[in-house]
């Protein structure tokens, strides 16, 4: 995993250095799928005769701006093609790589020409301040033993500080070879009927998170489909279904044979045309299942970091690297976080180191023996 999350992270600087006023979204979603390939490709090619890696993308190439939420990736044939990037606009890149069916994927925000000479202000950067913390947060909540509600409640508490609200229905889940939609999930919500029928769990050792961090500078946080094209999929593993057509059983081998278990851009499909009638039938019948993409109201703005975290016997240890652009001084905002609790949670170290463990670990013992000796 940390192999492809090195691949991830140097697909990212360099889609950042990219990422300036001009650029076309469609060539940079291109650029970075072929930054993965190119890294993968170029790892783990030693093995004998039968001993081949299966190795790429583990989620393509979006970059999704300002009220867009997530999953933006245009075809060339699509109109949103064209688009490019505005300065000040909030851009969320959105990549992932994996090694043996072992994903590491990643997501940060940047704007376009924040510098610190002249930083973004306003309520583009309250959003991409409060989805740090909210992220940086949700590291230190995902340890052995604590449940998932804890994580969705810090992070709406974290993004109420910027006056923001989490995206509603925005997923995290567990991650296993070649599975990143895994049973344990942590979801976004504040609408106690989003919760409902949503199943409590436990953070275990030895489990592994891909964790999506989206808050909206909306009022509500609700997010909804527009005319966007979909462009991304998925094959659905705990779904069987004959397909009738031709077409689309030919598209679905197609699949099968270049993303496997991974979501997939139409774009890397011979045909997009084929490709687009022989998936109907497949997302029809839940063999595939579509990665929509979605919205906020206009004039808001949304900010996202993905994060991918192990939880290890020496403890939580963040398997993705930091993010590349943020830095506080890029962001200039009236709003902080006061909360005195989430504060002293934030400051904490991710992972306790050997030392300051056994510390702990002894004074609890001899506070322990004391309490014994005095009863």
């Amino acid at each position: 995993m940390q192999t492809a999350a090195d691949i991830v992270h140097n697909a990212t600087k360099k889609l950042i250095e990219l990422a300036v006023e001009g650029a076309k979204v469609f060539d940079l979603c291109v650029e970075g799928d072929k930054l993965i390939e190119q890294g993968t490709g170029a790892v783990y090619n030693k093995g004998g005769k039968g001993s081949k890696i299966s190795k790429g993308l583990a989620f393509p190439t979006c970059i999704s701006v300002n009220n867009c939420v997530s999953h933006f990736s245009p075809l060339a044939s699509d109109q949103q093609s064209s688009l490019t990037l505005a300065k000040h606009d909030v851009v969320k890149v959105h990549l992932g790589a994996h090694i043996d069916g072992f994903a590491s994927i990643s997501a940060e925000t940047v704007i376009v020409g924040a510098t610190e000479q002249e930083p973004a202000a306003g309520r583009r950067a309250d959003v991409v301040k409060a989805a740090w913390h909210a992220a940086e947060l949700a590291q230190r909540l995902i340890k052995v033993d604590n449940k998932n509600w804890a994580v969705t409640e810090g992070v709406n508490k974290v993004a109420a500080a910027w006056d923001c609200k989490a995206v509603e229905g925005m997923l995290s889940c567990q991650h296993s070879k070649n599975v990143i939609d895994g049973k344990k999930r942590i979801i976004l919500a504040s609408a106690q009927e989003q919760r409902a029928g949503f199943d409590t769990v436990s953070f275990a050792e030895g489990e592994v998170y891909g964790v999506d961090i989206l808050v909206s500078s909306s009022d509500d946080g609700k997010a909804r489909v527009e005319e966007t094209r979909t462009t991304i999929h998925q094959r659905a593993s705990d779904v069987t279904y004959s397909l009738k057509m031709k077409t689309s059983r030919a598209v679905f081998s197609e699949v099968q044979k270049k993303a496997g278990a991974f979501p997939f851009n139409v774009r890397v499909l011979d045909d997009e045309k084929r490709a687009r009638m022989g998936l109907q039938e497949a997302v029809q019948h839940g063999l595939v299942r579509p990665y929509e993409v979605l919205y906020t109201p206009a004039n808001t703005f949304v900010a996202q970091f993905h994060f991918t975290i192990a939880l290890l016997p020496g403890g939580p240890s963040l398997i993705s690297h930091p993010p590349v652009w943020y830095k506080p001084e890029l962001l200039k905002t009236e709003k902080e976080l006061e909360d005195a609790e989430l504060k002293e949670t934030l400051a904490k170290k991710l992972r306790e180191n050997k030392k300051n463990k056994k510390k702990r670990a002894k004074a609890e013992a001899e506070s322990n023996g004391t309490a014994k000796e005095e009863t």
